[in-house]
């Protein structure tokens, strides 16, 4: 190789001189993410929309001709404006036309419910719906930019006069990035719109095209931080069949379907059969084990599948080309003052149409009603036919709101002969007449524009409203404790000499039935209890007394024990609760001392306290060798308590002489309407104090009732729950019912005589609009009874055990009145009124009118249905 190979003089620089990368590397993941966000996953907060949707929409409106297309097609337009290929806009049309509100559909478009995809883009057809020509295009207010190889012009942000944002919803991630706007129900965004434009906030939830239950109470508004909870709507069909009718935003029914199975399979529940009939509405069908309780496995759904899930929303937009973080209710906000910028812009402009049309308009009638056309027929050359003209209109430029121009003028020499000849004043007159009230109108509507934009917002929700009422049910979840409504799917077996538990093992001492989500408590013989996680085999520690399941909290459970003190030789008794600890730390349950172990011990479940004989030593110096304590005379402290001194003698042995009562008395037990189940923290109504074998009794609006047990799993429908109380088999339940059937109410007095839990029984006529309207337990109730006679409403107080006699729950009663019954409503009873924590407090008072039709006549009514009571 020769020097000149190499010369930089010879303009070689391959070999020698290298191009610095120093920073470009930076450089260019900056720019890439900044394209990411802004021009892929980001929406723009203006229009909603993120840039592949935006030329989407724009490329179906130049296509627009009342017809539906062929997405394919659809898809070749779009692709002179985003040059990101045909998938992508493929999915995005898709995704639009599922959502059912900007794109009209036809053909197989998928299913957002069973996760099904849409047809290929030649199968099916789209056109632009008419609420998205209303108001979300508009060219005299459109910013335009070049298309991205400058041949034609795309919209930078599209007018739209509405928060479609928030409408629709969005999901994006970009690079460091991400967005997800939940939709948002169409008519509650109008509504609040009016209400921001009212001076008043706003408060908007989501909600789901997929329906369900959703706890709104940690959404923060839709920002970084938030979260929701969404569950499906399960039915119980039977207590072997339960039906989920709903299902969480963001899943699908096979998705449903595969956790439930996978869930199953883990023995999270135990199901035996799970079939999805979903249609037309969702359905799957979950067939339950023998033995399985439906409201335990309602709740095992919510806490091991897709029953329910979680979603943080992250409200992430685009404002003059930066990513901004907003609430949903400041979007909304911002989304109102442009609606209004945008109409006031529609108004001005429409405004200076209507004055040019009016200029124009006595332009042409002042040149020819003045024959100013004849001026110009003398004149030789062009410029005299304009002067001509301008000058035969000096005396009437005064009256114009501008000056006139030779564009005017250069109008009014285009106006033909035959439109000459046949001018009629009295039209040009009419026609200026409308003009000008069309300019006092918008004129009106600029002066008030907020009245203006309200009207606009009143106009959408009557004209596309219907139908796009909120699916989805604003609900307060309940907590649900994973290892509490977990089946039992372990069995747990101990090893006491060795000191381990397990539920592998299988030859050794059987405990009880278990999940293996529990924690186990284990007390020892030296006095120490420790509580783990139960697993295939672990050792506690040697010579264990007591092993069993260990629910956090539970303020029933009581342990009873005597202990030989090592240090004094003293036996000390105590009471305590364990209700937090640890796990896998060691309590110490004596006061330490070397050779302190325990004498005697028991766990009770509902705080019972024994009698105990306690038998000393031969050799003891005491008068009384043989004594019974009853450890209800003690007080129930904590663990960490050292206890009494039940004797200082040695103590030979303990034995048990009589079993004992709970000494917690009843648990007071209360019922949640928001979340439809029962608790002990004092939330909501109360219910009573239950002890034993007490049960309650609910009655729903369908007329009929259940008794069920006070088991705070339990669950009730509150929408269709009307009275619960404590059951007691002597009261009398006092009923007025309508009977969808004859039209007619009906009374009747009964006692419950079944006696099967989580049962309903129905105890009025079947038919599907016969419903409860009065039930109540008191001994003497009283109901108030409007009556339409004639044209006058009569109002009375009657006493219900006055109107007919106690029959069976199957009986129909007696006719209410031979009248047409307005409205019944339950009196208060004097005690009932201002009482505090008490049963009666839940008896149903409210009014309940009714706008019923008269029964025709022809009618086939037996004869105790023909006997009105008034």
């Amino acid at each position: 190789m020769s020097d000149n190979d190499t010369n930089p003089e010879n303009g070689d620089t391959s070999l020698h001189d290298s191009i610095p990368v120093t920073g470009m590397y930076k450089d260019w993941f900056l720019d890439y993410a900044s394209y990411v966000i802004l021009e892929r996953a980001v929406p723009a907060i203006e229009d909603g929309f993120k840039p592949v949707q935006r030329r989407i929409l724009h490329a179906m409106k130049e296509m627009d001709d009342g017809r539906f297309n062929k997405v394919a097609n659809i898809i070749g337009q779009s692709m002179q404006y985003h040059p990101h290929g045909d998938a992508s806009i493929g999915d995005a049309i898709v995704n639009l036309g599922q959502k059912d509100l900007l794109i009209e559909t036809q053909g197989n478009w998928g299913d957002v419910r069973t996760g099904d995809g849409a047809a290929a883009a030649r199968y099916i057809e789209a056109r632009l719906s008419k609420f998205a020509l209303d108001v979300v295009f508009n060219p005299q207010t459109t910013e335009w930019q070049l298309s991205y190889d400058g041949r034609k012009k795309e919209p930078v942000t599209l007018p739209v006069k509405f928060p479609l944002l928030l409408a629709q919803g969005v999901e994006g991630i970009a690079v460091g990035l991400s967005t997800k706007i939940l939709p948002h129900n169409f008519c509650e965004l109008i509504e609040g719109s009016i209400q921001i434009l009212k001076g008043k906030k706003a408060n908007l939830l989501p909600d789901f095209n997929t329906g369900g239950l959703a706890d709104f109470s940690e959404y923060n508004e839709g920002l970084r931080g938030g979260r929701i909870k969404v569950r499906a709507k399960i039915e119980e069909e039977d207590n072997k069949t339960l039906l989920i009718k709903d299902i969480p935003y963001g899943t699908t029914t096979n998705s449903v379907i595969e956790s439930i199975i996978k869930a199953n399979d883990k023995g999270k529940i135990k199901i035996k059969k799970v079939v999805d009939n979903t249609a037309k509405d969702v359905e799957i069908q979950v067939q339950l084990a023998p033995g399985q309780s439906p409201n335990m496995t309602i709740d095992a759904l919510y806490a091991f599948t897709d029953c329910e899930v979680s979603i943080s929303p992250n409200a992430c937009v685009i404002i003059e080309e930066k990513p901004v973080f907003l609430t949903v209710n400041q979007i909304l906000e911002y989304n109102t003052r442009q609606t209004k910028t945008l109409l006031n812009r529609e108004l001005e402009i429409r405004k200076g149409e209507l004055m040019e049309k009016l200029l124009f308009s006595s332009l042409e009638k002042i040149f020819i009603e003045n024959r100013i056309y004849r001026d110009i027929e003398e004149c030789e050359t062009w410029e005299a036919v304009i002067e001509t003209i301008d000058k035969g209109l000096d005396p009437f430029k005064p009256e114009f709101y501008r000056e006139i121009t030779r564009d005017d003028i250069i109008r009014l020499t285009e106006i033909k002969i035959k439109r000459i000849s046949k001018f009629d004043t009295f039209k040009a007159d009419e026609l200026m007449r409308k003009l000008q009230e069309e300019l006092e109108e918008v004129n009106h509507h600029l002066e008030n524009l907020t009245e203006y934009a309200i009207q606009y917002y009143k106009n959408l929700l009557s004209k596309y409203g219907k139908g796009r009422e909120r699916k989805t049910e604003i609900r307060t979840f309940d907590t649900i404790s994973a290892n509490v409504v977990a089946a039992n799917n372990a069995k747990l077996y101990i090893n006491r000499a060795d000191g381990f538990i397990g539920y592998g093992l299988k030859k050794d001492e059987f405990i009880c039935d278990c999940s293996d989500l529990d924690d186990i408590i284990v007390f020892r013989k030296d006095g120490v209890c420790v509580v783990t996680k139960i697993q295939d085999k672990v050792f506690v520690g040697k010579d264990i007394i007591h092993a069993a399941v260990y629910r956090k909290g539970d303020e029933r459970m009581v342990y009873n024990l005597v202990y030989l003190e090592g240090a004094s030789g003293r036996a000390m008794i105590k009471r305590f609760q364990v209700l937090s600890v640890t796990r896998d730390r060691e309590y110490v349950l004596t006061k330490g001392s070397k050779g302190s172990r325990i004498l005697y011990f028991t766990a009770n479940g509902n705080g019972e306290a024994e009698i105990i004989t306690v038998y000393l030593t031969a050799g003891s110096k005491a008068r009384v060798k043989v004594f019974d304590f009853d450890f209800k005379d003690i007080e129930i402290k904590g663990r960490g308590a050292q206890g009494n001194i039940l004797t200082k003698y040695p103590v030979r042995k303990i034995q048990l002489k009589m079993e004992g009562v709970s000494t917690l008395g009843g648990l007071d037990i209360y019922y949640d309407p928001s979340v439809g189940r029962l608790n002990t923290d004092e939330r909501g109504k109360w219910v009573g104090n239950f002890l034993g074998d007490d049960k309650i009794l609910a009655f729903y609006k369908d007329g009929s009732y259940e008794l069920t047990n006070f088991e705070l799993t339990n669950r009730y429908d509150q929408e269709n729950l009307m009275h619960v109380e404590k059951f007691d088999s002597e009261r009398v339940v006092s009923a007025i019912y309508f009977d969808g059937a004859s039209k007619n109410h009906y009374v009747k007095r009964f006692m419950v005589e079944t006696s099967t839990l989580n049962k309903k029984f129905n105890f009025i006529s079947d038919h599907k609009n016969s419903r409860l309207t009065v039930v109540t337990t008191e001994k003497q109730p009283q109901v108030k009874v409007k009556l339409q006679k004639g044209k006058e409403v009569d109002e009375n107080v009657y006493d219900m055990d006055m109107l007919i006699d106690v029959k069976g729950w199957r009986a129909v009663g007696n006719r209410l009145s031979n009248h047409t019954v307005k409205a019944v409503e339950l009196v208060a009873s004097p005690d009932k009124k201002g009482s505090g924590k008490g049963e009666d407090n839940l008896s149903v008072g409210s009014t309940v009118n009714f706008d019923v039709k008269k029964k025709e006549d022809g009618d086939d009514e037996d004869e105790e249905d023909q006997l009105g009571l008034f």
